[in-house]
C-alpha cells in the first residue's frame, strides 16, 4: 500500500500583503460609507460668559441633507431631546436633490424645547426652490421660527437673550440693518448658515456666531486641510474661529448629514451643545480656537 500527500499552498509574502491591503482597503470603505456617516457625536464647547441668569442649554442641529427620513435621523431627534434643550438652533441646509420637504418635517416634528425652535436658511433651500415664505410656512407648521434677516428676543431662566437670523445669501445692507438697535446687555447670538461672510461688519456686542455649511471638510486626512469645502467656506472648517477686529468667535459644525457623496473619514457628525451663562471668565481659551 502506498501513501502520496498534497503539500498544502503556501501563502506568498506578496498574496499576503495583497489580502491584508485589500481587507484594510475594505475597513475603510465601510468605516467611511457605513460607521462614521451616522456615528453621532455629541459636541459641548467651552463658552464662557458673563451675562446675568442662567445657564441656558442651547443645542444647534446643522446640515441635515435629509433625503429620508430613515433610522439614522430619528436617532438624530432622539438624541437631541436627550440633552433636554432650553432652547434648539437650526442652522441651514435641511433638504437634499429630493427636495423631501415631508421628511424633513417629519424630522423636525420630533425636536423639541421649551423656549422654541428657531432656524436660518441654507443654500440648498435656494436650490431646491423651497425658500423663504414657502419654507416658513412649511416650518411654522411643524413650531420651528425661520429667521430671513430678522431678529428675537428671548428670556430664559433670567438670560436676556437675541437670536439675529442671518439670511443665506445676504448682503451687508442686510447684515448693517439685522444689527441695528443691538442691545449690549443681552446675549447676542449671530446664525449664519455659511462662516464666511462680512466679518468686518460685525457689531462689537454681537456675543457669538453659530455656522454650518462646510460639513468639517466631510473626508479628512491627518495633518492634511481639506479636500474640498464648498464656497463660502472661506478658512473655516469646523470649530472656533475668532474673527473680526473685536474677536468675535464663531463656531463651525460639522452637520448631520453628508452633501455630494455620502461620505465621511476622521470627521463625524455632531450635535453641540453650548450652556450659556453659567461661567464666569469672558474669553474663549486660545488653546480651544482655530486659526
Amino acid at each position: 500500500m502506498s501513501f502520496s500527500f498534497r503539500r498544502r499552498p503556501v501563502l506568498s509574502r506578496r498574496r499576503f500583503l495583497s489580502l491584508g491591503i485589500f481587507g484594510m482597503a475594505g475597513v475603510l470603505a465601510a468605516d467611511t460609507a457605513w460607521y462614521e456617516p451616522q456615528a453621532l457625536q455629541v459636541e459641548n464647547p467651552y463658552l464662557p460668559t458673563t451675562l446675568p441668569g442662567g445657564p441656558v442649554r442651547l443645542v444647534q442641529v446643522s446640515d441635515l441633507h435629509l433625503s429620508n427620513f430613515n433610522s439614522y435621523f430619528a436617532k438624530v431627534a432622539r438624541q437631541v431631546i436627550s440633552l433636554q434643550p432650553d432652547l434648539i438652533v437650526l442652522t441651514g441646509d435641511y433638504l437634499e436633490e429630493e427636495r423631501n420637504i415631508r421628511g424633513v418635517l417629519s424630522f423636525l416634528k420630533e425636536l423639541h424645547a421649551p423656549h422654541g425652535i428657531y432656524a436660518v436658511q441654507g443654500n440648498w433651500e435656494y436650490w431646491s426652490r423651497l425658500e423663504g415664505e414657502n419654507l416658513r410656512r412649511h416650518f411654522a407648521g411643524v413650531g420651528v421660527k425661520l429667521l430671513i434677516n430678522e431678529r428675537t428676543d428671548l428670556d430664559i431662566n433670567g438670560c436676556a437673550l437675541s437670536i439675529l437670523g442671518l439670511d443665506y445669501p445676504s448682503s451687508t445692507d442686510h447684515l448693517q440693518r439685522l444689527q441695528e438697535g443691538i442691545d449690549p446687555q443681552r446675549f447676542n447670538l449671530l446664525l449664519s448658515h455659511v462662516p464666511a461672510f462680512a466679518h468686518e461688519q460685525l457689531n462689537e456686542h454681537v456675543s457669538l456666531v453659530m455656522s454650518g455649511h462646510t460639513h468639517g471638510g466631510q473626508v479628512r486626512l491627518p495633518y492634511l486641510p481639506p479636500f474640498y469645502l464648498p464656497r463660502y467656506s472661506g478658512r473655516f472648517v469646523a470649530g472656533f474661529y475668532h474673527v473680526s477686529q473685536h474677536r468675535i468667535p464663531l463656531y463651525v459644525s460639522r452637520g448631520i448629514g453628508t452633501s455630494v457623496l455620502p461620505l465621511r473619514f476622521l470627521c463625524r457628525p455632531e450635535i453641540t451643545v453650548f450652556n450659556l451663562g453659567s461661567q464666569p471668565l469672558t474669553q474663549i481659551p486660545e488653546s480651544s480656537v482655530n486659526v
